[in-house]
Parts: structure tokens; C-alpha cells; sequence
């Protein structure tokens, strides 16, 4: 019996790959594209050995903030039998507390070491956001009132994967924040936001016998439905401010390629009761922001 229970067991690369949830790591991957080619459109310079080190910080810092999510929340007992998520691998006992913090500890460490080459080249406010990044990986789920356990949650992820990430980028290789990249940190965001709704949403009944009062829980499932649908159409309602205010020479409606996606992803949204079916809705948003993402720096970068 012990035999088969240790054949059954997940390699470790696996288990690793299970708990730094890849299928939305996308979500700090994409802002650094878009504010590269924000800075392309607006000032045609490209600081090219940032690339590299911003996309190594920003998906490290969200692999650091998913593996102390996963354990913090195995140790306040949010992780019942009733969840509906994909398998923890602290709760399911396949990694322990102690492995997952250092982890956790590692990835921090490697965005560190990403983020002095940033500092190097962009000076003091790139040294206060990454800071502040770091801080809000940990305070996501830990200290005595966790973010991820307020109406806050989707707030945090719009600044911190979106208007930070796109603004960080952007000063990186012209030193300065645009206008554009403010508007498409926000853009970005709403997509990072989405994401996050979607698994608030999808654990609500949930959260809220762990005391959790995510933005889910606060709007009721009556409200949830339509907030997803501005997050998800209001990057869209943006694109003609690229080309017609801000940018005036892009072509920024190359994204609208990526609305018909949406449109898919609001409809599910409404019609599905929130269960397991959640779990796909999640990963499907994110590639709606990779998406629209990859179209609009097509676009801006044109």
C-alpha cells in the first residue's frame, strides 16, 4: 500500500511547478511588455538589459507572494475540505510550511538581486517600488490583517501588477511616467483584478466561514457578475485615448483583436454557478490579459 501511495506522489519539479501556479504568471509578465512598448511609442528608447531583469523581478516577486499565500493560508486554516480551488500542496501535505517559506525566501532573494541591476539604472523611485512590492508579496497573506482577507485584495493587484509594473517599466527606459503608461497600468490592472475576482468569487461561500471579507463576499453574488464585466471591457473602452490623445501615432485598436475573448469570459461568468468550472474561468482570464497585452504593445511598439 505504502508503494503505491509513493508512486502516485508527484515529482518534486511538479510539485514546485503545482505551487507556484503557472498558469498565471502571465500577470507580471505582460505589464513589462506593454510599458517597454509604451516607452517605444512615446520616446523611441528602449533601456534593453531592463527587460530581462524587470520580467525576472516582477515574476519572481509573484511566485514569492503565491508560495507564502499557499502556506499562510494552510496555517489560519482557510484551506478546508470545502474548497473548490485547484490542490494546495501545503494543505494536501505534499510540501511542508518549512519548505514553502524557503521558497518563498528564494524568490525574494532572486528578485532582490534582479532588482540592484534595476536600481542601478533607475534610481531611487525604482528602489521604493520594488520595496513596496516585496512588503505587499508578504502582506497579501500575512501579518495580523492580511490584505487577501479584505475587499482590498483586487486594489492591491490593479497597483501592484498593473499601474506599478507598467509605470516601473516605463521610467526604466525613459525616466519618466507618462500619461500613457498611467493609462496602461490601469488597463493592465483591470485584467489582474479580474483574475483575482474570478478565485474570490469561485471560494466566497468558503472565505467567508474563515472570516474572510473579500470584495466577492462584499458585493454578494448578485453584483460580483457585473464588476468582473467592467474589469473586463473597461482596458477596451481606454484604446482610443492611445491613439487619438496620448500616443497619437500608435495603433493601440490592435487589441480590440483580443475582445471577442471577453466578451466569452463575462458570458461564462453570468451563466456558471461558482464551483470547480471557476477554476478554468481563471486561467481563461488570464490569457485574455495576455492577449490584449501582447496586442496592444503590438500595436504601440508598430
Amino acid at each position: 500500500m505504502s508503494s503505491s501511495v509513493v508512486a502516485s506522489r508527484p515529482s518534486p519539479f511538479a510539485l514546485w511547478l503545482m505551487a507556484i501556479r503557472p498558469r498565471t504568471l502571465s500577470l507580471s509578465a505582460v505589464p513589462v511588455a506593454v510599458g517597454s512598448a509604451v516607452a517605444w511609442c512615446g520616446e523611441a528608447r528602449i533601456n534593453w538589459i531592463a527587460i530581462p531583469l524587470a520580467l525576472i523581478a516582477a515574476m519572481a516577486i509573484q511566485i514569492c507572494s503565491n508560495l507564502y499565500n499557499d502556506v499562510a493560508d494552510h496555517e489560519r486554516g482557510a484551506d478546508g475540505p470545502d474548497r473548490l480551488g485547484p490542490l494546495r500542496v501545503t494543505a494536501a501535505g505534499l510540501l511542508s510550511p518549512t519548505q514553502m517559506k524557503r521558497g518563498a525566501a528564494v524568490c525574494s532573494l532572486v528578485a532582490t538581486l534582479a532588482g540592484l541591476g534595476l536600481v542601478y539604472m533607475g534610481g531611487w523611485p525604482i528602489l521604493l517600488l520594488g520595496l513596496a512590492s516585496l512588503v505587499a508579496a508578504w502582506a497579501y497573506t500575512g501579518g495580523p490583517v492580511p490584505i487577501a482577507y479584505t475587499p482590498f485584495g483586487e486594489l492591491f493587484v490593479m497597483i501592484f501588477f498593473g499601474l506599478g509594473a507598467v509605470a516601473g517599466t516605463t521610467w526604466l527606459h525613459v525616466g519618466s511616467v507618462t500619461p500613457a503608461a498611467v493609462l496602461a497600468g490601469i488597463a493592465v490592472g483591470c485584467y489582474g483584478a479580474a483574475v483575482l475576482l474570478v478565485n474570490n468569487y469561485r471560494d466566497a461561500a468558503a472565505d467567508a466561514r474563515v472570516g474572510r471579507r473579500t470584495l466577492a463576499i462584499v458585493a454578494g453574488p448578485r453584483l460580483t457578475p457585473w464588476l468582473y464585466a467592467v474589469l473586463m471591457f473597461m482596458p477596451f473602452v481606454f484604446l482610443p485615448l492611445f491613439d487619438l490623445i496620448l500616443l497619437k501615432g500608435g495603433q493601440a485598436w490592435l487589441a480590440f483583436g483580443a475582445l471577442p475573448l471577453a466578451f466569452l469570459m463575462v458570458r461564462r461568468f453570468f451563466r456558471e454557478a461558482p464551483g470547480p468550472v471557476f477554476n478554468r474561468l481563471l486561467g481563461q482570464t488570464a490569457q485574455v490579459q495576455l492577449a490584449y497585452g501582447l496586442l496592444l504593445s503590438l500595436g504601440l511598439a508598430w
